[in-house]
């Protein structure tokens, strides 16, 4: 080494860039990137490689066949092939969960951003609304909204989506409060940026972080959600094969020894919700600056 390398400096890497290297190193996080990788590559590439009629899929003959070679499932009491249902119920249960967030996420920040940002008469509006909200339980309130406006999966979305608004709007509140007093948001002002370019420039894209870590937490949530009220058979409606709709149906056998029916629905649910929360936990210690290394 030189004496000119020393005042060479190092390329230092960025904010994402950092987060990025520690994601990788995250062993939870790449456990729970791989299961909902292939969850993934099932909703997408499934209903194109292996097409599926709910509504023709019936052998009364076969009903309630344990697994076996031919069918790894077994059937249900209609005669359907529960392998072929689980494995198209991951678009349906993957769509509401990305869905139902992306409304609740694009809603709540906005109700949020604005609430901090502005304050007065627009933070006290906003926060007892969502005060309101959330005085309802979560589910309660989503069997609510569904009964108003009828079962259904684009309901069931909405409903989904409407209860998480608050989660939303607390965090990229309480974000935005602490954001908007530094340093860098007094001197876009100083030059006379307005509200909405401090906003989007310099508010935003520094409370992205929880927003990112809530978001991948709260698909799981979503798909648990989805899954009740499809339980419920408040959800998709049959025959369409949803998860939760498939343990409504099922439940009834298992005193006849009917297991599989329950078994292989509730594996599903359990590790898509398992992959998001491992993801959630990955991007949430990538993400915090306190356990940089």
């Amino acid at each position: 080494m030189t004496a000119n390398d020393l005042f060479v400096p190092r390329k230092q890497a960025s904010l994402w860039g950092d987060a990025l290297q520690r994601l990788r190193r995250s062993s939870n996080a790449r456990v729970g990137a791989t299961v909902i990788l292939i969850f993934v590559f099932i909703g997408i590439f499934i209903p194109v490689i292996m097409p599926y009629n709910p509504r023709v899929d019936s052998d009364l003959a076969n009903r309630l066949q344990a697994p076996a070679t031919t069918r790894l499932f077994g059937t249900d009491d209609q005669g359907r092939d529960i392998f072929r249902r689980v494995l198209h119920g991951a678009n349906i249960s993957l769509r509401v969960g990305i869905i139902a967030v992306a409304l609740a996420l694009v809603v709540g920040c906005a109700v949020g951003l604005s609430s901090g940002f502005f304050g007065g008469t627009t933070d006290i509006i906003a926060m007892r609304l969502i005060e309101i909200m959330m005085a309802f339980p979560a589910t309660l309130l989503a069997i609510a909204i569904v009964a108003t406006r009828g079962p259904g999966l684009n309901n069931t979305m909405l409903a989904i989506g409407v209860v998480q608004i608050p989660v939303y709007a607390r965090l990229s509140r309480s974000v935005t409060l602490s954001i908007k007093e530094r340093d860098y948001i007094l001197a876009a002002r100083c030059i006379g940026a307005s509200s909405s370019r401090q906003i989007i420039r310099h508010v935003l894209p520094n409370s992205l972080s929880p927003i990112i870590v809530q978001g991948s937490l709260s698909i799981a949530a979503a798909i648990l959600e989805a899954a009740a009220l499809g339980f419920l058979g408040l959800g998709a409606q049959p025959p369409t094969p949803e998860w939760g709709a498939m343990l409504a149906d099922g439940y009834k056998y298992l005193t006849i020894g009917a297991w599989w029916v329950l078994l292989f629905p509730g594996l599903a649910i359990m590790l898509t919700v398992l992959g998001f929360n491992l993801l959630g936990d990955g991007l949430r210690d990538a993400l915090d600056p306190q356990l940089k290394r």
